[in-house]
């Protein structure tokens, strides 16, 4: 059963309606076609109106939504379930929270690296709720310099509410791992596409979002902190979150206006959540002309390239 927030609620009762008419029509026999298409009709505008004038805060909403998919769910889609699944750090252990391995996008062999969130309470715990420990910045890496040696493009998909904070991913260097991917992926030699498919918060989406093109799905917030936790920190509640989220300017165009990422993909007019099927499709495009793009450069061009765009981030006097 579909999930409906509460601004979305128009469109539930409108969804309904429509049901309800066609069974209506279904069960009298009776031709219900011109009631339908009207409100059909209402519901295209509706919809339109709805999504053409989100805050901030529906967006941080709408990047979170049960119904989106997930890393795994845009990896099987663009690769037509080849996907190979590589496992562990060589170090600790497999972390659930990061995933990775080889797949082919139309024949082109492709690494894919991105946080994995559960779509059930079981897998949330299973997989940590996407918030990855030290040893899955480090499979990370692993996997980055793989790709690496044998010449593959790699894409990562970032979703994640941060990096664990726990204690023990404190004693096993969160920091450092972080830092040590930061490092890393300025120098790969590969092209490195990093595409924010829900939550981008904080560290936990810098350890796997350095590349060569940096780009945010349409409703998706990419920020240092979280709106709920930025609330938290200056006005000791979670009540000021939506001026928090107005504040952070962590939405998609805010982000690409201040030159912090390369590009935005747009989503369907309902939101990702909605129509799974066309967001797959139009960020398997997306990948697929990014890569066409940057293997026209030199290693070391590509390279120079990304080091400058990132040092280019900020204002300083």
């Amino acid at each position: 059963m579909s999930v409906y927030l509460d601004f979305e609620e128009p469109l539930k009762a409108l969804e309904e309606q429509i049901e309800q008419t066609k069974e209506i029509g279904a069960t009298t026999e009776v031709d219900m076609t011109d009631k339908i298409n009207e409100l059909e009709g209402k519901l295209s505008e509706k919809t339109k109106e709805i999504f053409s004038g989100l805050t901030p805060w529906q967006r941080v909403q709408l990047s979170r939504h049960p119904d989106r998919p997930y890393t795994l769910a845009y990896i099987n889609a663009i690769t037509n379930n080849t996907f190979q699944e590589l496992h562990g750090d060589r170090s600790v252990k497999d972390d659930k929270a990061m995933i990775g391995g080889f797949g082919l996008v139309d024949g082109q062999s492709v690494m894919f690296i991105g946080q994995q969130k559960g779509i059930n309470t079981k897998m949330r715990q299973y997989r940590n709720f996407g918030m990855p420990n030290p040893e899955g910045y480090r499979k990370a890496l692993r996997l980055m310099k793989m790709a690496e040696k044998f010449n593959k493009p790699i894409v990562t998909f970032i979703d994640t509410p941060g990096a664990f904070p726990g204690l023990e991913a404190e004693e096993r260097g969160q920091g450092e791992a972080i830092a040590r991917n930061i490092y890393e992926m300025m120098r790969l030699k590969v092209p490195v596409i990093c595409i924010i498919i829900g939550e981008g918060a904080s560290g936990g989406a810098l350890g796997i979002g350095v590349g060569d093109k940096v780009v945010m799905l349409e409703n998706t917030w990419y920020s240092v902190i979280s709106p709920e936790s930025c609330s938290s920190i200056l006005w000791r509640s979670w009540d000021y979150k939506e001026r928090a989220a107005d504040a952070l300017k962590l939405t998609s165009e805010d982000m690409l206006k201040n030159g912090l990422v390369d590009d935005v993909i747009k989503e369907p007019i309902n939101g990702a959540h909605r129509n799974h099927d066309e967001i797959f499709a139009t960020v398997k495009v997306a990948i697929k002309k990014y890569i066409e793009e940057l293997d026209g450069k030199a290693d070391d061009q590509r390279i120079n390239e990304r080091i400058e765009k990132f040092n280019k981030m900020g204002v300083w006097n």
